[in-house]
């Protein structure tokens, strides 16, 4: 593919970069120049609504949703979206019965939870899973963006990874936070302008809106009223709202990303309302980029680049699309891939200072403690902390190299949650939902959960695309052609288990935690004649439970006496 990127898209692109890194440097010898950890790792709690909601959006919409829900949409069609649904469904349970329960116990690491409500087991069992997901993540993450640049710069995917990680760990660890959350809102303006610069130049091409929709149509790419239950569909509306719903609360309610920025902002009422408003951000970038594949299919409908060997992979159409269509215009380009750049910023630098925090939080103090007899100074406790930030930024670089072997970028993504925030939700669940959870059924839930769910997303059945054409291609090779179309292993080969919907690994590994962790804790309770309910304090449990506690208890118990950081009653 000829290259079309100019000076002026050099001048964009490293002018997006220096920005990121300067805010990193502003806040680092600004305010209190980072002297606590509170002020590194929680924006010393006084940020503002508006930089949270952008922040609690940009920290999981990355390259891959750019890239990977537009060719989504192109490949597989506009069902998609219903998974949109599922965000406002779910965003009250997030944020009127996980989070107060978070903001009371007011604590770094949302795993200090767990080792309250059961123990120092359950606390290093969830911690160990979080850190394997989100390592895994970032391989994603980094990757996405360098097959952008290899595309479109003819720069090598080793060089392409190394320009993003070395920049993100840079201002993620020198600016904490604060630089963090701010280069959040700062990107995800970036990221919105990429997809309007695709819809906009479709509309412009085509003439309407409607033309675009219209070819869609013909194409079979815009019928989104699947309602059959059977599971083993890959997208319906039970498998959108239910288990879209479930990996959305995996993120949004327990996830220690997500929970560090509700954190930041000064009482539980706000971050509710950072939550709220992250809901039409997040959903109005999704619909967008789901557009943008459509506006994108209105293009190649006759002569795809996939099947015409122009590009490698479904996951490279959007850039493919912008030299192609776009190429021509001096640094428009380089906007575009500022804006892959950027999405791709904006997670792996939430993803680096929540592993800091809980590596800190997790591992560093209690074992300093364990071996001094005494608590980490807090000005030691900072400078760890940027190094443990900066450490996580080399392993994310090594193992962003992984990404190749992952397939669709955003089916990717979406199992990675599903396999291991699905387990992670319904163990935090078992703590905060009942008083019969004890710590033995629990972390058994969830290592049989995760077990359960890995097992569904390993040897799971591949898609199938919707025909795609070639007839408009002005010269290609027609064998190869035939070669990529044909399948290896007929769909009825596959265990049934692995040809469940992807978007089914959170749910059935959610119930699995559940099911298992409450019968087991109900056996030892009766095998040791212990009586639940007897020393458990209300501020662990969600508010409806939390009030009928204290009401059949009385208020007996006060979190300040646990943890000396705890806040003020908020139920």
């Amino acid at each position: 593919m000829e290259s079309h990127i100019g000076a002026w898209d050099y001048v964009v692109i490293v002018g997006v970069l220096a920005i990121s890194s300067m805010i990193g440097i502003y806040y680092r010898f600004t305010g209190g120049k980072q002297k606590t950890t509170r002020e590194y790792l929680l924006a010393d709690k006084n940020m503002s609504i508006a930089p949270v909601a952008f922040s609690l959006m940009a920290s999981f919409m990355s390259a891959i949703t750019l890239m990977g829900v537009s060719s989504e949409n192109y490949t597989y069609g506009l069902q998609f979206i219903v998974i949109n649904i599922s965000y406002g469904l779910f965003t009250p349970v997030a944020a009127y019965l996980y989070l107060p329960v978070f903001f009371k116990l007011q604590a770094t690491s949302a795993y200090e939870y767990l080792e309250l409500r059961f123990g120092k087991t359950a606390r290093l069992a969830a911690s160990l899973s979080y850190n394997l997901q989100m390592t895994l993540y970032m391989s994603i993450v980094l990757y996405a963006p360098a097959l952008v640049i290899e595309a479109l710069m003819g720069v090598s995917k080793v060089a392409a990874i190394l320009a993003v990680g070395l920049v993100c760990t840079f201002y993620s660890t020198l600016g904490g936070m604060k630089a963090v959350l701010i280069t959040d809102v700062f990107q995800s303006i970036l990221m919105f302008v990429a997809i309007f610069c695709v819809i906009i130049h479709a509309w412009i091409d085509k003439g309407s809106l409607g033309a675009i929709m219209n070819i869609a149509a013909e194409g079979n790419r815009t019928s989104f009223w699947n309602f059959n239950p059977d599971p083993t569909v890959r997208h319906s509306w039970f498998s959108l709202i239910l288990g879209g719903g479930i990996t959305y609360l995996s993120i949004y309610a327990v996830n220690q990303v997500q929970v560090q920025r509700y954190l930041t902002l000064k009482d539980v009422k706000r971050a509710q309302m950072a939550l709220w408003w992250n809901w039409p951000i997040l959903t109005a970038l999704s619909l967008c980029t789901s557009f943008a594949g459509l506006a994108i299919y209105s293009r190649y409908y006759s002569c795809d680049p996939v099947l015409s060997k122009q590009i490698g992979q479904p996951d490279q159409l959007m850039p493919y699309y912008v030299v192609d269509t776009m190429g021509n215009i001096p640094g428009l380009t380089g906007l575009f891939i500022s804006g892959i750049f950027s999405a791709s910023l904006s997670t792996i630098s939430a993803a680096l200072n929540s592993l800091a925090a809980v590596t800190m939080e997790d591992y560093v103090k209690p074992i300093y403690f364990l071996i001094r007899k005494k608590p980490l100074p807090e000005s030691s406790a900072t400078i760890q902390t940027k190094i443990i930030s900066f450490i996580y930024g080399l392993v994310c670089l090594s193992v962003a190299f992984l990404g190749q072997y992952v397939g669709g970028l955003l089916q990717a993504a979406l199992t990675i949650f599903g396999v291991i925030g699905g387990p992670l939700l319904g163990f935090f669940t078992l703590g905060m939902f009942t008083t019969v959870a004890e710590e033995k059924g629990s972390v058994l839930g969830l290592i049989c959960g995760i077990s359960m769910s890995s097992w569904m997303a390993i040897g799971s059945k591949p898609p199938v695309p919707l025909p795609r054409r070639t007839d408009g291609c002005d010269s290609f090779n027609i064998t190869n052609i035939i070669t990529s179309n044909a399948t290896s292993k007929d769909p009825g080969e596959y265990l049934w288990i692995h040809r469940v919907s992807y978007l089914y690994n959170g749910l059935f590994g959610i119930i699995v935690t559940l099911v298992v962790g409450y019968v087991i804790s109900f056996a030892f309770q009766k095998l040791s004649n212990q009586k639940p309910n007897q020393t458990l304090d209300p501020n662990l449990f969600i508010p409806p439970l939390a009030k009928r506690l204290r009401k059949k208890n009385g208020d007996s118990f006060h979190l300040n006496s646990i943890i000396p950081n705890g806040s003020k009653d908020i139920y």
